[in-house]
């Protein structure tokens, strides 16, 4: 991108919290695709930078989707004796306490980024900076606590050899918990660019991707948590 359009992308925060400039490609023809919609010096690569963002982030969400199907299916063969040759050594475990509150952390994250991408799509810089620093403080402390919940089965004994159920749940917690690490860097790198008050167009877009991103990993768990708790 040319520094001409870097400049003219860049959010300066101005008096009461707000920022100059959209951000966005601006368009003419009120608002129609054609030529001569993207302003001077904006090349038709970076006029492609939304779509390149969209498959990305659908490739890596379908990708990570069939991992997680396929671990269920085989979760359950295994669960179940008419499907595993009859075998019974299922051993429940119950709930770590502090799942509760790493759940209740990761949902509750989910609010404040959407905070936060809605305050960027209206130029409310300070208001989308402090919300996604609370995000990516949320997303910390819910990595934290997966930690301590595996040392809470630990204490009691319980790890990943122990039997079939402790093995899916320390397999499942933690390509979840790697997953969702992904998104946490990714919230940090935009969270530097919002301190150093320059957020481009590509950081707009990287927001975007961070927040469907986000959101499928609450589910993701959401799912997790049932599937290893409560479904039978």
């Amino acid at each position: 991108m040319s520094s001409t359009v870097q400049d003219a992308v860049n959010i300066k925060p101005t008096r009461g919290g707000e920022a100059s400039g959209s951000g966005d490609f601006p368009r003419g023809n009120g608002g129609r695709d054609g030529p001569g919609d993207w302003p001077p010096g904006v090349s038709s690569d970076d006029a492609s930078e939304p779509r390149k963002y969209q498959i990305g982030i659908w490739v890596a969400l379908g990708s990570i989707l069939m991992l997680f199907a396929a671990l269920t299916s085989a979760l359950i063969v295994r669960q179940t004796p008419a499907l595993n040759g009859g075998l019974k050594d299922w051993i429940s475990i119950s709930v770590p306490p502090m799942m509760w509150f790493n759940t209740g952390v990761l949902l509750l994250s989910s609010v404040t980024i959407e905070v936060a991408r809605r305050a960027l799509k209206h130029n409310l810089y300070h208001r989308f900076r402090n919300w996604l620093c609370v995000t990516t403080a949320l997303g910390i402390v819910f990595l934290v606590g997966q930690v301590i919940a595996w040392r809470e089965l630990a204490a009691q004994g319980i790890y990943i050899n122990t039997h079939p159920h402790s093995s899916f749940f320390y397999l499942l917690t933690s390509l979840h918990g790697i997953h969702l690490l992904g998104g946490v860097l990714a919230l940090i790198s935009v969270t530097i660019s919002a301190l150093r008050l320059r957020i481009s167009v590509r950081k707009r877009l990287a927001m975007g991707a961070a927040s469907v991103y986000w959101h499928f990993m609450d589910g993701l768990w959401v799912y997790l948590f049932v599937l290893l708790f409560f479904w039978r």
